[in-house]
């Protein structure tokens, strides 16, 4: 038994040891999240670009019909582009990161809930997964149809030539995933060292 318990300590102290490399998981969160917000944002509006306007989002906002049908639209298009659009900033210089991840979480379970809910979990038509859409079956019946239309019409090597057809289920799995990502930097912040928040914090909050 106490070989046991000794073989459990020297891995606990090995596995410590990695301590010292922490902070590259919150690293490599920020890194992960910053463009995927940076090109939401400029998706929904590039300020540097002056043929781009936040109207088409107001208006997908605003309409009931083939919109969300949310309420002060304009306020929620400007939120929800200043919460991308200097939430991914925020996430590449590390800077306040535990402040922006809040708006953005908010931004993720907005979208969630007005835009994917109905849809499920999957946000790709996959039937093995653990939480497949009611109507999974009759989208890849409509895959296979399809694939068999282009591969006895269309150029189908060419077609496929980077990448395989799928039917996209837009259910709320990539909201999920980045509101979990975005909930583990509020709780550990930026991360050590290739951070803003880390040398401010040593700078005027000094252990």
């Amino acid at each position: 038994m106490m070989s046991l318990t000794s073989l459990g300590c020297s891995l606990k102290n090995l596995l410590d040891k990695t301590r010292s490399v922490d902070f590259l998981a919150p690293l490599l969160l920020r890194l992960y999240l910053a463009p995927v917000f940076w090109v939401a944002a400029n998706n929904k509006w590039n300020p540097f670009d002056a043929d781009s306007s936040l109207e088409n989002t107001i208006n997908w906002f605003a309409n009931p019909d083939w919109g969300l049908g949310l309420p002060f639209p304009e306020v929620m298009a400007y939120l929800a582009w200043g919460a991308e659009y200097f939430g991914a900033i925020a996430l590449i210089l590390g800077l306040a990161v535990r402040w922006a991840a809040i708006p953005l979480m908010v931004t993720m379970i907005v979208a969630a809930v007005t835009v994917h809910w109905h849809n499920g979990w999957q946000a790709i038509h996959d039937k093995m997964s653990a939480f497949p859409s009611d109507n999974v079956d009759g989208a890849l019946e409509r895959l296979e149809r399809a694939r068999g239309i282009l591969q006895e019409h269309g150029n189908y090597d060419w077609l496929t030539e980077t990448g395989s057809f799928v039917v996209l289920n837009n259910g709320i799995e990539f909201a999920a995933t980045y509101f979990v990502m975005l909930l583990t930097l509020f709780f550990i912040g930026a991360g050590k060292y290739l951070s803003l928040d880390y040398w401010i914090t040593r700078q005027y909050q000094p252990n």
